[in-house]
């Protein structure tokens, strides 16, 4: 039990070390991103469908991580150096890439820094509600996402500036200077703030007033994560999200390489910038406002973003055109990344799952992710990159409409919603010899 009170969400140090811990390890959490598919074609000489399928086997190895990174977080009070172990690999993988030319070789460096980012975001999302505890949550993610959109617009300058003077393989040193100084912000945290109980969604008092009788102190069974009917519909939801958002922006990355190999990756992080830029106040409202105009409808507008994208990326191939449609990325990923780790606190509250249950959702964002590439690559090649973009904002339609029948709203500040999450509360406890030691 940490030597705090969680009401009093943190002090200045803890909420400084994660405002640091979010921007710097921005860029390291995404890895190579939209870069990786940049310099494969123009310095590899690879075909779109050969980037399509490393990609996807790197965002396949995330995938396998992700719910196991969850259940380990949940586990260890040793958060803060698993997340230094896990920037150590990403840091690794991405020194060592310039040296690859096999497919199998990048295949490899790929997957395993994504792999090892699979902790960072369940991690800093346990460590921020075990520091400022469930009532200062949602203001607490919309801090964090807004600090991890400015450092992903400040790594994007640097890298568009640097790639521009020294070639596209400058992004991987940028990459590991970025890890290196997230790897000292997730050390400023102190870790004597982290209740690594009401980190993993225990101590709740909307369950608790419901079942007077529930054991606080002891997680559900895992079961909970296919009982709960809300946290499946959500994460068909993030697959088909996903499915449609991910593929796009190296979309555009290969039609700006394509125009001018030099100017190919700094148009494309002028593209990040202008995105992340408008990413910053959409998380400051999702913070802001989330408690008081629901969940439902905030996700809802993101989601809604998508197709018009899509439709818009097809109007014209001038750089300029496709750098502001890229700006509406903002509004649709911005509310995305600030309202998810809230959607699933909601969900969990009470059952001491909320990391494996982000792994979980993070896991189904990482297939639709994986099947978007793929299916974007495979579309370029047979029927040009306007069939792709149409065929993602279809994809993107199709997830809003099962997000906007299916999904219920999760805030507990309702009053049906607290009934449900009460009576969804898991009688069923683990043996005592089975309790996990945090």
């Amino acid at each position: 039990m940490a030597l705090h009170s969680p009401t009093a969400a943190g002090s200045r140090r803890a909420n400084r070390g994660l405002d640091a811990a979010n921007f710097f390890l921005a860029d390291v959490r995404d890895g190579l991103g939209p870069y990786l598919a940049i310099y494969l074609l123009t310095v590899q000489k690879w075909d779109e469908a050969s980037i399509g399928i490393v990609m996807s086997i790197a965002t396949a190895a995330g995938i396998l991580a992700q719910t196991p990174a969850g259940g380990l977080i949940d586990a260890t009070r040793a958060k803060r150096a698993l997340m230094v172990v896990a920037a150590v690999a990403v840091t690794a993988a991405s020194l060592l890439l310039p040296l690859f030319t096999n497919f199998f070789l990048v295949a490899a460096s790929q997957a395993t820094a994504h792999a090892a980012a699979a902790v960072f975001g369940p991690a800093l999302a346990a460590i921020s509600l075990g520091i400022v505890g469930h009532t200062a949550f949602t203001k607490r993610v919309g801090r964090n996402e807004s600090f991890n959109h400015a450092g992903n617009a400040f790594a994007a300058v640097m890298a568009g500036a640097t790639a521009y003077l020294w070639g596209p393989t400058v992004v991987f040193y940028l990459l590991a200077a970025m890890s290196a100084a997230s790897m000292a912000s997730v050390l400023m945290i102190p870790g004597r703030e982290i209740d690594n109980d009401l980190a993993r969604g225990l101590h709740d008092r909307l369950v608790d007033d419901k079942n007077p009788d529930a054991d606080d102190d002891k997680p559900s069974a895992l079961r909970v994560l296919i009982t709960c009917k809300p946290l499946l519909i959500f994460a068909i939801a993030v697959v088909l999200f996903h499915l449609a958002n991910a593929a796009m922006l190296p979309l555009v990355g290969q039609k700006l390489a394509l125009q001018d190999n030099k100017l190919g990756t700094t148009f494309m992080a002028a593209c990040i910038v202008a995105a992340q830029m408008v990413m910053v106040p959409m998380a400051m409202l999702v913070g802001a406002r989330a408690d008081q105009w629901g969940r439902k409808p905030l996700f809802l507008a993101g989601f809604l973003i998508l197709p018009l994208r899509g439709c818009l990326y097809t109007v014209s191939d001038n750089q300029f055109w496709l750098l502001a449609v890229q700006t509406l990325d903002g509004v649709g990923a911005g509310i995305f990344g600030a309202i998810f780790p809230i959607i699933v606190a909601d969900l969990m509250r009470g059952t001491g799952r909320f990391n494996v249950a982000q792994g979980a959702i993070l896991t189904a964002q990482g297939i639709g992710a994986a099947l978007s590439t793929t299916l974007a690559g495979i579309v370029v090649v047979h029927a040009g990159y306007s069939a792709a973009f149409l065929t993602l904002a279809g994809v993107a339609i199709l997830g809003a409409l099962v997000f906007f029948f299916g999904m219920p709203e999760t805030n507990p500040r309702s009053s049906s919603t607290a009934d449900n999450l009460a009576q969804r509360k898991e009688p069923v406890r683990p043996a005592p010899a089975m309790r996990p030691t945090a």
